[in-house]
């Protein structure tokens, strides 16, 4: 075993599942004790006026299926609506519901506290200097960008 500290995308990795815990603690604390963990995830990549399943599928990078079981589950309990796509009539785009926007505001405000305690903690400078490498790499990470 050395001292060495891990690589950049370990030390990512820790980061951004630090946030996702919090997000989802405060989607239990909103009220939502029935959202697993992956339900959560999934929801987190809905677009506002909704994404097709198996765009939510690539995103997860979940199965077909197991997107659409998970969005079986949400619909059943109010989470999630199916809609028509209002550009293909053959297909339908998972929307959340207002009770699910609701305790996605909680998980916001519970990251953007996150983020305002790593700020504190190494500096409004290097905060931003953070921000804006992200961004950079996700033109070159992020399909969706």
């Amino acid at each position: 075993m050395t001292d060495q500290q891990p690589h950049v995308g370990v030390l990512m990795f820790v980061a951004a599942r630090s946030l996702e815990a919090r997000a989802y603690d405060a989607v239990v604390a909103a009220g939502a004790r029935d959202v697993t963990p992956a339900q959560a995830r999934l929801m987190a990549q809905i677009d506002p006026d909704g994404t097709r399943v198996v765009t939510l599928a690539a995103r997860a990078r979940v199965t077909k299926q197991s997107a659409a079981f998970l969005v079986d589950q949400l619909e059943q309990a109010g989470y999630v609506e199916r809609v028509a796509d209002p550009h293909d009539g053959r297909a339908k785009l998972v929307r959340l519901t207002a009770h699910a926007r609701a305790i996605g505001d909680a998980a916001d405000a519970e990251v953007a506290r996150a983020l305002a305690e790593w700020e504190e903690h190494v500096g409004r400078a290097r905060m931003r200097q953070l921000e804006e490498t992200m961004a950079m790499l996700r033109q070159v990470t992020d399909p969706w960008a």
